[in-house]
Order: C-alpha cells, then structure tokens, then sequence
C-alpha cells in the first residue's frame, strides 16, 4: 500500500464513547485517526457547538429532556441543563479544538452559523491550520471560499448522481473550489473515483462499516474515508500494509 489513506474518526470514535464528545474525540485521537470529523452548529446566543442533530431528542436521557425544540432557539446555558444519555456535556467548537490535536474535518450542519464559524477560525489561525470544512449544502462551502479562503473545503452527498446529474456536481465542486468529494457508496464506482481525481478532487468514500468496505476502497485507489469504529478502520489498514 504506498498511498496515504486517510483515516476520519466519524463523530470521534462514536462505536466506542458517546458522539461528539471529548471522551470520543480524545479515542480517535489516541487512536492514531488522521481526522476527527464533528458537527457545527450554533445557538440562540451565537455559541459554536458540537452536535449533529437539530434538536436534543435522540441524544437527550429521557422523555423529560425531549421537546425542547431547536438547538437554534436555545441558549447554551439552556443546553448544558437538558440531560444527555451519554451524562456528558454539550461540547463548544472551541473546547472541541482545545482538546484535539489532530486535523479536524468541521461538517457545518446548519449553514446559519458559517459567518460564525469562520470569525471563529480567523481568531484562531492555528485551528484553521488543521481544518477542513466540509458539508452537505453546497451555499456555505461557497460563503467560505471567501471568508476562509485559506481552508480547504469539501461537498458531502449521499449517492453519487447518475450521468444526467453529473454537470450539476461539476459544477458545484467548482464552484465551491472544492478540494475534496465525500461520497456515499450508494452509485459510486472505481470509474467515478478516477474521474474526480483526474480533476484534482480527493474521492474520499463512506462509511467504512467493514473491513470489505476498506478493501473496495483501497481497490478503488479512494483517497481516505470515515468510520463509526475508527480503531477497527486503523488495524483493517494495518493488516493491509503487512499483507
């Protein structure tokens, strides 16, 4: 194997600790991940948080801490008092950045907070230094280009588009000024990887669930991908290398 593949921690390693957490990112670092992937979103005061969903619902410890409505519409004083199942804390950007070391592959997940986000990463060169932004909407990858112009920025999808559909993804990587392509398995093929790369994108594929997944992926020449389990994801590659 004499190509980087680069290995992303999904949510840290969310197999192993609860999602989004320091206790999670903390194992995919120690890990040896080359990427921790996390949520951005912001609150109703302007804070810069770590979460993936829109609401507390599904993270939330029981009924009681459901319902709350929006993370947008709450403060993170208000967060911090709803009970998570996990008994930790709403985590910040900044106590996500403070705790890490690795590069931090930031998903924006509510396209509201990339002004935000990136006067946070201007205040704080040296985390821009190991960011890549990423996203599923293409509209704040676009408002990055200018307001962080310096750090490389990636287009999620969840399947790769068929013939008809592919002008419309060229064109949003260009532009986004996309440095990387995260795409879904779902319709993806060693053909697509080849022809995105031959036009200077990194293919990064997801999730990698199984060491098959891997496999395909090192097939493919794919340049890194995600997954739940990064300490499984880690000893498949080294089981690679010495094979």
């Amino acid at each position: 194997m004499s190509r980087r593949f680069v290995t992303v921690g999904h949510r840290g390693a969310m197999a192993h600790r609860p999602e989004n957490s320091l206790a999670s990112f903390a194992l995919a670092e120690e890990a040896g991940v080359d990427q921790i992937e996390l949520d951005v979103r912001m609150t109703a005061d302007g804070e810069l948080v770590v979460l993936h969903d829109d609401t507390l619902d599904r993270v939330a410890a029981d009924e009681r801490g459901r319902g709350h409505g929006p993370v947008a519409e709450l403060t993170l004083a208000e967060l911090r008092e709803i009970p998570l199942a996990s008994g930790l804390p709403v985590v910040t950007l900044a106590e996500a950045y403070e705790a890490t070391s690795v590069e931090i592959q930031a998903e924006i997940k509510a396209p509201a907070c990339v002004e935000a986000f990136a006067a946070f990463l201007r205040s704080h060169p040296a985390h821009a230094a190991r960011t890549w932004v990423t996203s599923f909407h293409p509209e704040p990858l676009v408002a990055l280009r200018t307001l962080l112009p310096d750090v490389p920025r990636g287009l999620i999808v969840g399947s790769h588009p068929d013939a008809d559909g592919q002008p419309a993804l060229a064109a949003a990587l260009a532009e986004i000024a996309a440095s990387a392509f995260y795409c879904h398995w779902t319709g993806l093929t060693p053909e697509h990887v080849a022809h995105w790369q031959g036009l200077g994108y990194q293919v990064h594929a997801w999730p990698l669930r199984e060491r098959d997944d891997l496999e395909r992926a090192l097939a493919w020449g794919v340049d890194g991908g995600t997954a739940d389990d990064p300490l499984a994801l880690l000893a498949w590659l080294r089981e690679a290398a010495s094979a």
